[in-house]
């Protein structure tokens, strides 16, 4: 669910103008960010004996994907965005860190556990909407289109203030690509999500 990460953090611009686009992006993507890491040294695992189909694989991210884990990175991500681009910076930063987990936990298998570790053995969580890739793919699209559509808004209504202000037309050209831009990057990470399984 890559592109509906994105999509979601698209969506969250349109109210944070403070933070940069990039660092909202990261954030959603951030527990992906930690997991690769843990991953390539063998302590988080993907199980594809299910098929590597949209949502077949099992993840096994009990660190970054449990729900104390998550947590933990989103505080610290919330931590480091506060002192960046203040409170509001560092509330939006965490939270949407911590979306993550949430948007996961409704298309994941029940595969994510709630300590890190999977310490105690607690029940795995997970609501496996990725069992219907076509219900899956259609969340994923709300997201992506949600999320292009605000963010264009968003540069658009600055472009419309910008011409009040007497701005070069250039200017505002270049707002209205940026927007364009975004949504065809929202679009075409979703193709490849979908596509690449």
């Amino acid at each position: 669910m890559f592109a509906g990460h994105f999509g979601l953090a698209a969506a969250v611009k349109a109210k944070t103008p403070e933070v940069p686009i990039w660092a909202l992006m990261l954030s959603t993507q951030l527990l992906d960010v930690v997991f690769v890491p843990l991953f390539v040294s063998g302590i988080e695992k993907i199980d594809s004996s299910h098929g590597t189909g949209y949502g077949e694989s099992i993840i096994h991210a009990d660190y970054t994907h449990s729900l104390v884990g998550a947590g933990i990175i989103a505080l610290l991500s919330a931590i480091v965005a506060w002192k960046l681009w203040g409170k509001r910076g560092g509330i939006t930063i965490g939270l949407l860190t911590f979306s993550h987990w949430v948007l996961d936990l409704i298309v994941h298998r029940v595969d994510m556990p709630i300590l890190p570790g999977n310490a105690g053995e607690l029940p795995l969580l997970g609501f496996s909407l990725w069992q219907w890739p076509v219900i899956s793919a259609t969340v994923e699209v709300f997201l992506v289109v949600l999320g292009a559509i605000l963010y264009y808004r968003t540069i658009r209504k600055k472009a419309s203030l910008s011409e009040n202000h007497m701005l070069p037309q250039r200017v505002i050209l270049r707002a209205r690509i940026a927007g364009g831009v975004m949504a065809i990057l929202l679009i075409a990470s979703l193709i490849s999500d979908i596509a690449a399984h």
